[in-house]
């Protein structure tokens, strides 16, 4: 799957509004990004711009950013209350989903360069980016600010990237910072009280930072460190910062949180201690409030957390857990929660052409037009996600299932894994339309020299390769699904065993039909070699597949056989 970054420029400018309108012109501009949010700040003097999209994309836009602000912002003309060192102050690349941490870092250095050879911008590299661990902190590189800089540059600060000389270019655009970090959720829990205080309490006993320790509570004189500064008792969630505050609007107090990395510290968990701590203040919590965007894999995650603390199974859909944790953690509370505008990947998901996203009905429809796609690869995948959708259905039933305890734990897994099988499925039904759409678009490539035939000829080998893999990966996760239909027939609910054998029969007609799909996009493949291995890897695939789901079919039919024999004696 494709991944997903999002990138959070910071520039030195808030306050003119032509100046920001242009340069978030030049972000939209970059096709395949989407800019999620300007942020203004005239106090501080900056703004803060959130975009999302594909790595290539986001870097592209990423330097555009600071191409079009080194145009239009001076540094030698700006103030303003935050720290700063650059017209495009910090340019951090996110993960968002389907990369790492260090992916990002990678396309953050390779931006950073670009950013130093091409613009002539001195840049530094912070965060999980930076040359070396005293760089790390984004304070170490900033040190001294823009009234610094010149001193830094060709003496004990060098930047990573770009010039060295405090030159009238780089007096004028400054410094950019340029570095990776975890994904930062903003998030407020609302609690059923005006009270400011009890907030800020349990934001201290919970944030990492945590409070000043006294010689006793609440009010005692705080303990001081040798050097003055206080002695913290650190607080119980690691990678959050958190504060307490009234929100007239709300009629009521929150305790406001960054989870910093929600990996460390998730949401749900987040969530929980607050509710916790409020108990033991007599204070109910109500919900809570995201603030901005959030990634999907938290609130699936939140979803599973609270499905498996009321025994429930999470190898549900997507959709499910999407509304477990929207539920559970009553983000609904404040104001509508609207999945698809306020989780990132549903934001930017482009669901006009997409063949899963209609109706049974229309893909149905759009199946049987004189449209050559979608055809016989989206429906073998189909058959696929169908074949999971059942065997995930069979956990469902089973999990919680009274005198079926033993059989729990395996249920579980059958459930969770058939549910990633199905969506793995799901996203093949587009890419395998989207696939033979390519070989047609290299096949329609005009070619009249012997250079254009040979490089036409090169695109439609290249583009029937991605035509032919599609469908091959479709059949070796029929192999690999079988196994779950396999647990459902011998572990599940006997009163859906059918729905087991259903579901290995729908994997072996999706295994049948990718190997079809495979074997005539082979026939255009110049590669004998590749070819005749690609056949014969099929070939032992989709036997594999007919003995496998045989096998199953076979069991199932035995156990309904012997149901109706018992029936009927």
């Amino acid at each position: 799957m494709t991944p997903i970054v999002e990138c959070v420029p910071n520039i030195s400018e808030g306050r003119d509004k032509a100046v920001l309108d242009k340069v978030a012109a030049a972000v939209r501009a970059v096709e395949g990004v989407r800019l999620l949010d300007v942020d203004p700040g005239k106090a501080t003097h900056r703004t803060v711009f959130t975009f999302v999209g594909a790595p290539a994309a986001v870097q592209e836009a990423a330097f555009q950013l600071v191409k079009t602000t080194q145009s239009l912002v001076d540094m030698r003309k700006h103030s303003g209350e935050h720290p700063r060192q650059g017209a495009t102050d910090v340019c951090p690349f996110v993960p968002v989903a389907n990369c790492t941490l260090e992916d990002c870092a990678g396309w953050a250095r390779e931006t950073g360069r670009r950013i130093g050879e091409e613009l002539g911008i001195p840049v530094y590299l912070y965060g999980e980016a930076a040359s070396s661990p005293e760089r790390r902190p984004l304070a170490a590189v900033r040190q001294g600010e823009y009234e610094a800089l010149e001193s830094k540059l060709g003496g004990k600060l060098p930047p990573d990237f770009g010039p060295t000389a405090f030159t009238e270019s780089v007096a004028r655009s400054g410094a950019t910072q340029v570095g990776a970090r975890p994904f930062l959720i903003a998030y407020n829990i609302t609690l059923a009280s005006r009270d400011r205080k009890k907030a800020l309490d349990i934001a201290f006993d919970l944030r990492e930072s945590g409070r000043s320790k006294r010689e006793s509570y609440p009010d005692g004189p705080i303990i001081r460190n040798p050097d003055g500064s206080p002695v913290k008792v650190a607080g119980k969630l690691q990678e959050v910062a958190g504060i307490g505050w009234y929100v007239e609007e709300y009629g009521a107090a929150q305790v406001s949180f960054n989870l910093t990395n929600y990996a460390v510290t998730p949401i749900h968990v987040a969530f929980d201690e607050v509710c916790d701590e409020a108990a033991k203040r007599g204070v109910r919590v109500t919900g809570s409030e995201l603030v901005g965007l959030v990634p999907l894999d938290a609130i699936l995650e939140a979803g599973r957390h609270y499905l498996r603390r009321a025994g429930k199974s999470t190898g549900v859909s997507e959709a499910e857990l999407v509304h477990t944790a929207v539920r559970s953690l009553g983000l609904d509370d404040l104001a509508p929660f609207d999945p698809n505008e306020r989780i990132i990947e549903y934001a930017i998901r482009d669901r006009g052409d997409s063949l899963v996203e209609k109706s049974c009905r229309g893909f149905v429809d759009e199946l049987a037009s004189d449209s050559p796609a979608p055809g016989g690869g989206s429906v073998a995948a189909l058959a696929g996600a169908l074949g999971c959708g059942l065997a995930s259905m069979v956990g469902a039933l089973t999990h919680g299932r009274y005198g079926q305890e033993d059989d729990w734990d395996v249920m579980e897994r059958v459930g969770v894994d058939a549910q990633a099988a199905k969506a793995w499925f799901l996203d093949a039904v587009d890419r395998d339309t989207d696939a033979f759409n390519g070989l047609m678009a290299a096949m329609r490539i005009k070619a009249t020299t012997d250079a254009e035939k040979a490089a036409k000829a090169e695109a439609s080998e290249r583009a029937t390769r991605d035509a032919t893999q599609v469908p091959l990966d479709t059949l070796e996760r029929c192999r690999a699904s079988l196994g779950l239909a396999a647990l459902a027939g011998d572990h599940g609910n006997p009163n859906a065993v059918s729905d087991a054998g259903v579901a290995a029969a729908m994997l072996l007609a999706a295994a049948e039909g990718a190997a079809m799909n495979v074997m005539i996009n082979l026939a255009g493949i110049r590669d004998a070699a590749w070819r005749d291995a690609t056949a014969a890897k099929a070939n032992e695939t989709l036997a594999a597949v007919r003995t496998d789901a045989r096998t199953i079919i076979d069991r199932v039919n035995d156990k309904l056989a012997a149901d109706l024999a018992r029936s009927g004696s």
